[in-house]
């Protein structure tokens, strides 16, 4: 039985992927954690400790290691990098899977993301060391559509298509296709693909793609009733401006309207070029074709249809 640590396993990726890890038979699957817990697979670390994790990984004969920390805060810059030195130096570590869970950001994305600064590093260490690593890249992930009955740990989003106020900002002029991805669908390639004898660089997860004026469509046919369409040019998108969407204001509390504004654009502004198209030629889904992953219509249907 593989040994599989999950850092980050109490967010929203990383509790997704040790769910579906828990119903594996052919691994076993530990949590690191700052704080203690009495659960008997929950393993405490010091991040800022790389002897101590070290022995961790070491003394519970951890092979794999699951990165799921967020891109926003410290934990790439300190806690993932320390944990990938720890599991280079651990005689038991084999391979390692470091925060992605999106798109394959460009280099230039630097300029307006400079906490991938973290994300590139852990990337350049990892490809110069012992470890075999893939990082999962999926697109944008279907949850942030989904009402509160479609099961997700993620923290709610209103990205783009306002469904519940039937509104929708439209980038650019969305007929550029987009990859869209429901955690649970990516959690089960992450498993699947623990089983494989060798990794790529890059995993691709394709769930569903279609243009943002294709993903309207059917949600107006299905919801049977016309959306409010905006439209944000990517001139508009650059000054880091998004058309205020209802559900937006709900967020600020938690998401400052500046801050949320800045975050939206840009990763709207991926949509618009290409970026969050990921390309289903040699993906996962080629070689567990049967993993069947939820489309966006199969989400209207199943969780906004019923709801009128």
């Amino acid at each position: 039985m593989v040994r599989v640590a999950i850092a980050g396993g109490t967010g929203g990726v990383g509790r997704t992927i040790l769910e579906v890890l828990n119903t594996s038979s052919d691994h076993q699957a530990y949590v690191l954690s700052r704080q203690p817990s009495n659960s008997p697979n929950t393993l405490t670390v010091d991040y800022s400790n790389i002897p101590e994790l070290t022995s961790t990984l070491e003394t519970n004969q951890i092979h794999t290691v699951i990165s799921a920390f967020a891109v926003a805060g410290d934990s790439l810059a300190t806690s993932q990098l320390n944990l990938i030195e720890a599991a280079i130096q651990s005689k038991t570590t084999e391979r390692f899977i470091p925060s992605g869970y999106a798109i394959p950001y460009p280099e230039q994305s630097l300029k307006v993301l400079p906490q991938l600064k973290d994300y590139f590093k852990a990337i350049e260490i990892l490809r110069a060391s012992r470890l075999q690593w893939t990082i999962f890249v999926n697109g944008i992930f279907l949850d942030y559509f989904g009402p509160p009955t479609l099961r997700s740990y993620l923290k709610p989003n209103v990205f783009v298509v306002d469904l519940e106020s039937r509104v929708a900002a439209i980038p650019g002029d969305g007929n550029v296709p987009v990859t869209f991805t429901y955690t649970f669908d990516l959690a089960r390639f992450v498993v699947a693909a623990l089983d494989l004898p060798e990794w790529p660089e890059e995993s691709r997860v394709v769930g569903d793609e279609l243009t943002w004026n294709e993903f309207v469509g059917p949600a107006e046919s299905i919801l049977g009733t016309k959306f409010t369409i905006h439209h944000d040019s990517v001139e508009k998108l650059q000054r880091f401006e998004v058309t205020e969407l209802p559900g937006h204001r709900a967020l600020y509390k938690h998401f400052p309207r500046k801050a949320f504004q800045w975050f939206m654009a840009t990763f709207e502004l991926f949509t618009t070029d290409g970026s969050s198209r990921i390309m289903r030629e040699g993906a996962l889904n080629e070689r567990f074709p049967e993993i069947h992953t939820l489309t966006v219509k199969e989400l209207l249907e199943r969780y906004w249809q019923k709801r009128e």
